[in-house]
């Protein structure tokens, strides 16, 4: 396993995206490849990935709004605004050619709105322990009260709900150290910008019976011990999705990127290695 810290040495910078903000890492060279971090966490989720993938791609991670270092905003974040922050942050950026986008959770839910509203800016796309179906009204609700109590308390409820939830008991077991490094990392983000991505995603629309149109190459990746997101329910994505890999983690829950890295980063390397040569002049 590996710490959120193992990249401290590479620098986030910040990108004016409209009337926003973004701090962003943006680092190598090649194919360009988005990380987009899941709730309630910022880019540095991703740290054992940027060190090894940005050897050979050039890897952009942002803080999507209203988390990490890139601005709070008040009321609503929902998943299609914080998709179209992508696509800015892109034109930012200079970047012109299509990417390859992996979300993981909430960043899951901003993939699938990048496809439907930004397709021709996509070259392959990596769902991670994420969910097609919008909320139950149960869980909707849920989400509006957390938010509601986050305006008026902080972001200590939110580690509280999340934490356990986030990683399978081998992480629990081996690496407490990772795991309290992610709670200090909820905990650092503003309460504005957590209660606007509650209510975002509260509203996300359902997007299975989109599934079957995806026509790029995608990967589906699932942690062995998810309980967010379950091997069955993405096993249920990836078999909808044309020419789907899927790829299950071992000794995983929800954060696979930090609970089993070298895993996750094969199957990774392995499906942009795969993309990177079947696109046009490779």
């Amino acid at each position: 396993m590996a710490s959120p810290d193992e990249s401290q040495g590479v620098e986030a910078r910040a990108v004016r995206v409209g009337e926003i903000e973004l701090q962003v890492i943006d680092r190598g060279a090649g194919m360009p490849l988005v990380l987009v971090h899941g709730f309630p966490l910022d880019h540095s989720m991703w740290n054992p990935q940027i060190e090894v993938l940005s050897r050979q791609w050039r890897v952009i991670a942002p803080d999507l709004r209203g988390f990490g270092g890139s601005t709070a905003t008040h009321g609503t974040a929902t998943m299609e605004q914080m998709a179209d922050d992508l696509a800015a942050l892109l034109d930012a950026l200079q970047v012109t050619e299509p990417v390859v986008l992996v979300g993981l959770s909430m960043g899951g839910y901003v993939a699938f709105q990048f496809r439907r509203r930004h397709r021709d800016r996509l070259r392959g796309l990596v769902l991670c322990d994420t969910r097609a179906v919008a909320d139950t009204p149960e869980a909707a609700d849920g989400r509006h009260k957390l938010a509601k109590k986050t305006l008026a308390e902080g972001t200590g409820p939110v580690a509280d709900a999340m934490v356990p939830k986030l990683f399978g008991s081998h992480a629990v077991e081996a690496d407490p150290a990772m795991i309290d490094t992610v709670r200090r990392t909820i905990l650092s983000n503003s309460p504005e910008g957590v209660a606007a991505a509650l209510l975002g995603m509260a509203a996300r629309a359902d997007v299975t019976a989109d599934l079957p149109n995806f026509s790029l190459p995608t990967l589906v990746i699932v942690g062995q011990d998810d309980v967010i997101s379950t091997v069955d329910e993405m096993r249920s994505i990836a078999q909808l999705i044309p020419g789907c890999e899927f790829v299950v983690i071992p000794r995983s829950g929800h954060m696979t990127p930090l609970e089993n890295p070298a895993a996750f980063n094969e199957a990774i390397e392995q499906f942009l290695t795969r993309v990177e040569r079947a696109r046009p002049g490779a």
